[in-house]
C-alpha cells in the first residue's frame, strides 16, 4: 500500500479511465492522461475531441460518468474546491480588468485567492511571467493578448498552483508573441509546474511541450515524444492517428 501511496503522490494530475456522455454523445471514452511536476503535455485535438470537457473534469466544472480525476491526490469530482485550490486556469482569451494596470490586476485577482501582494512581489512576478518592466503600470485594456495571458501566469506564480491549465494559448498570436509565450511555458514548467495545454497548434507544441497526446472521440490515440519528430512528421503522424479512429 505504501508503494501505491508514494507512486500516486509522483503525479500533479492522474485521470484514469474518465468517461463522460452529453445525451447520446461520448464526450470521453476511457480517458488516462498523468503529468508529473515541471512536464508540459500537449493534448492535441480538433473541435470534438474532448479537450474542453477533459479541462471541465479537471476544473471539478463536470464529474466523470466513469473513472477518475486527480489532482495532487485529490479527487476533482468527489472535492472540486480543494482540486481547484491546486490549478491555475488560462483560457483562451483573458479577461483584466482594462482600466487597471498589469500590477493592480495582479494584486487583485491574487487578493480574491486570499492572498496579498505588494507592488514590488507583483512586479517581480510579472517579470518571472515575461512581461516587460515597461508594461507594468500601463492599463490592461492597451495589452495584447500574449501580455494578458502572461499577466495570468503571473497569478498561477504567486498562487504557487501545482498544475496550469492553457487553452488554446498561441490561438491569434503573431509569430514573435507565440515564439515569447513559449518561452514563459517552458520556464513556468522548470520551477516546478505541470502544464496542460489544450491546443491545435502542430508546430509550437514541439518548441512547449516534454509529451503530446493527440485525441480523438474522447481518447488518447497515440502519445509522442515531440523531439523524435520534425514538424512535417508530426503533422504527418496527428493526420494518421485522427483517420484512424475515425475509420
Amino acid at each position: 500500500m505504501a508503494d501505491v501511496t508514494t507512486h500516486a503522490a509522483d503525479f500533479v494530475l492522474e485521470i484514469q479511465g474518465a468517461g463522460k456522455r452529453f445525451g447520446v454523445r461520448r464526450a470521453l471514452d476511457g480517458l488516462d492522461l498523468s503529468l508529473r511536476p515541471g512536464e508540459v503535455f500537449a493534448l492535441l485535438g480538433p473541435n470534438g475531441a474532448g479537450k474542453t470537457t477533459t479541462v471541465n473534469l479537471i476544473l471539478g466544472f463536470l464529474k466523470a460518468d466513469a473513472g477518475t480525476v486527480r489532482v495532487c491526490g485529490i479527487d476533482a469530482g468527489a472535492d472540486p474546491v480543494g482540486a481547484r485550490r491546486h490549478v491555475a486556469y488560462i483560457p483562451e482569451q483573458v479577461a483584466l480588468y482594462p482600466g487597471l494596470s498589469g500590477v493592480e490586476n495582479l494584486r487583485y485577482f491574487t487578493t480574491l485567492a486570499g492572498l496579498h501582494l505588494g507592488k514590488a512581489t507583483a512586479r517581480t512576478l510579472l517579470a518571472e511571467a515575461g512581461l516587460a518592466e515597461t508594461a507594468h503600470a500601463r492599463p490592461a485594456g492597451s495589452y495584447s493578448k500574449g501580455m494578458r495571458q502572461k499577466v495570468g501566469i503571473a497569478v498561477a506564480l504567486a498562487r504557487r498552483a501545482r498544475l496550469l491549465l492553457l487553452d488554446e494559448p498561441t490561438s491569434g498570436l503573431d509569430p514573435s508573441a507565440a515564439a515569447d509565450f513559449s518561452t514563459t511555458v517552458r520556464a513556468a514548467a522548470t520551477r516546478g509546474t505541470a502544464i496542460l495545454m489544450a491546443t491545435h497548434d502542430l508546430y509550437r507544441v514541439r518548441e512547449m511541450a516534454s509529451r503530446v497526446g493527440v485525441l480523438s472521440r474522447g481518447r488518447i490515440v497515440e502519445e509522442i515524444d515531440p523531439r523524435t519528430l520534425d514538424h512535417v512528421g508530426l503533422e504527418r503522424l496527428y493526420i494518421e492517428r485522427l483517420a484512424g479512429s475515425a475509420a
